[in-house]
């Protein structure tokens, strides 16, 4: 049994450990052993942890993000773009970039959305746009006919091609024009990339959202009006961002761009004849 007495010890000699006390009653000698303290956070690197404790590197990584000119052929890479993961690096935008790029693509005479985008084109942004597209585009072609049946007395019935024809009209126009697009450079040996005109024609859509929100009003001149504005400005912005590009092609370049204005501009007519056809 441990005696109630406790044995002084000096406090200037204790260095790391205390040195066991000789007692001859039967005191009980104590010795702790050496403490091996350490600074919190540690000063170097500890454990198998080195350089840095940031979040590992996505599995995908390698993928070159294709931007103008940026594009490196990579092993497999046609095997790898059957995965989801092959894809994963272009939706990986925070919701800021892109109201950012929808905010550029309202103002197209800047012509600074390609270097903006160039290290980091993502189909977030066009994917999405094309998608409000379709839908935009099905129900206010829907309420419109709608309304103009009341009014003329006319029975109306609901038309669901509208949806299976806005779905082909986007998502095809911002997948073939693009590639097309893509070949046309390739053949004059202009270096492009392609998820970067996926990216530049995707977000040049936007401007048809409010444009067929405001084709609701009854009035037909209003709608021309509207879809000319419309087509002017997106066929702005695509041409002006791929204008300095293109002319690396030589003479050439200038009716590039001009086909380009051109085919931009007679989508937007295309959506005003067969999506605004009836007159209210």
């Amino acid at each position: 049994m441990m005696s109630g007495n406790y044995t002084a010890i000096d406090s200037q000699k204790v260095s790391g450990s205390v040195p066991a006390v000789s007692d001859s009653a039967g005191h009980i000698a104590v010795k702790f052993s050496d403490s091996n303290l350490q600074t919190f956070p540690p000063t170097g690197p500890q454990g198998k942890i080195v350089g840095g404790s940031g979040p590992p590197r996505d599995a995908d990584d390698t993928f070159s993000k294709s931007a103008f000119g940026s594009e490196e052929p990579q092993p497999s890479s046609w095997f790898q773009a059957l995965t989801i993961g092959y894809y994963k690096p272009f939706f990986d935008i925070d919701t800021s970039d892109v109201l950012e790029r929808i905010k550029d693509s309202l103002f197209p005479f800047k012509g600074s959305f390609s270097e903006k985008t160039a290290d980091n084109p993502d189909l977030y942004g066009p994917f999405w746009i094309c998608t409000t597209l379709i839908f935009v585009a099905a129900s206010i072609s829907t309420f419109v006919t709608y309304v103009a049946h009341k009014i003329q007395k006319k029975d109306w019935v609901y038309d669901i091609n509208l949806v299976t024809w806005s779905a082909g009209l986007f998502y095809g126009y911002v997948t073939v024009v693009p590639i097309c697009l893509y070949l046309i450079l390739k053949y004059f040996s202009v270096p492009s990339g392609l998820v970067q005109l996926f990216c530049l024609y995707g977000y040049s859509l936007f401007i048809f959202i409010p444009a067929l929100c405001l084709s609701v009003i009854p009035l037909d001149l209003f709608r021309w009006v509207v879809a000319g504005v419309a087509g002017f400005m997106s066929a702005t912005f695509v041409a002006l961002n791929l204008r300095n590009h293109i002319r690396s092609a030589g003479e050439r370049w200038f009716f590039i761009v001009t086909g380009i204005f051109l085919l931009q501009v007679a989508l937007a007519i295309v959506l005003k004849i067969c999506l605004f056809t009836i007159s209210v």
